[in-house]
């Protein structure tokens, strides 16, 4: 970089590169391989990468629009419980405490049924002893739904920040967050460039996550449960509660997949557009409950997954234009 220039003055150029904090580590992603660093108990950082293979490169239908946020959702479910297993492995002081495939997917499913019950299930029964059926008041059901879901994940992200175990993750995702800044201005990923930046990303999965509460308020109030239920014969209170579960668990996907070709599509691809700033702000300060200062150790561990990613693009870059190599990678002092 220039002498002259400051980091605040390069261009920021959005990468498809995204990652994931893990325990003790980082996870990155790029167009063709995926890759976890994990700082084990010795101090080595011990790194993996794997092809990325999707099923979106066979059928073309899984690149339209929605749909693709839709696969890519349930995708990028699947790679985190690849990526969390590896950590889990590696991070461990002790073969004891190493949490086993099994133990791994037990805890996934876990964490998704208390997702259901806390983020649908419990918010629409609160709902229902607050407003009553969504028969008789359906705007107003939905409307009280979705903040009690708000409140629910707000308390939620607050709680989990307050575990030190929790906290160091959140570092890691701090860290991610500020190698991935630093590599859309095209800088060098050294320790004093990176750490100049901050901790928020307009593509986090934080912002995600509250995007799809946003959106679902809309699409629910949208779903014509009265003419369903009437349809179907269904009047009873129990049967109508049951009803709103379902169809909330149901439309996920669609609600998962809109939310994606906001943030990720379209605002993700104009970070400096004002509008996107101003749609964007609640989900950037919610990320400061999700992400915290990372101290150098855990930089050099997000590196090393983003070099992973780097050389792997540069050596596909190369492939194609018949190039025999790429530029060099960037390395710490």
């Amino acid at each position: 970089m220039p002498q002259n220039v400051t980091s605040d003055q390069c261009t920021v150029k959005p990468t498809h590169i995204g990652g994931q904090a893990l325990l003790e580590g980082i996870m990155m992603r790029g167009k063709f391989n995926w890759a976890v660093a994990v700082r084990e108990p010795s101090g080595e950082i011990y790194t993996e990468e794997h092809d990325l293979i999707s099923a979106k490169d066979k059928h073309a239908y899984l690149r339209w629009p929605i749909v693709r946020g839709m696969w890519g959702f349930y995708e990028t479910m699947a790679l985190a419980i690849k990526a969390f297993g590896i950590s889990a492995e590696h991070s461990g002081e002790s073969e004891e405490e190493q949490l086993t495939s099994k133990e791994i997917s037990i805890t996934m499913i876990a964490g998704l049924l208390l997702a259901v019950g806390l983020f649908i299930v419990l918010p629409a029964v609160l709902t229902n002893l607050a407003v009553g059926s969504s028969v008789d008041r359906p705007f107003t059901w939905n409307i009280v739904d979705g903040v009690l879901r708000l409140a629910a994940f707000f308390a939620y992200l607050w709680a989990v920040s307050r575990l030190k175990e929790i906290r160091r993750v959140f570092a890691y995702h701090g860290a991610e967050h500020k190698t991935i800044h630093a590599y859309e201005r095209g800088l060098p990923l050294e320790m004093d460039v990176i750490q100049r930046y901050g901790t928020l990303h307009v593509r986090c999965g934080t912002s995600f996550l509250l995007m799809v509460m946003v959106v679902a308020i809309a699409v629910f109030s949208l779903v014509p449960g009265k003419a369903i239920l009437a349809a179907w014969d269904v009047d009873g209170r129990g049967w109508v509660l049951l009803f709103n579960i379902g169809i909330r668990i149901l439309l996920l996907p669609l609600i998962a997949g809109i939310a994606y070709e906001i943030t990720v599509k379209w605002a993700g691809q104009r970070p400096e557009n004002p509008l996107v700033k101003v749609l964007l702000w609640p989900g950037m300060q919610l990320q400061r409950l999700t992400t915290a200062p990372p101290d150098d150790s855990m930089i050099e561990v997000a590196v090393a997954a983003m070099n992973l990613v780097v050389a792997r693009e540069q050596a596909e870059a190369a492939r194609a234009d018949g190039s025999a190599v790429g530029a060099p990678l960037p390395e710490f002092d």
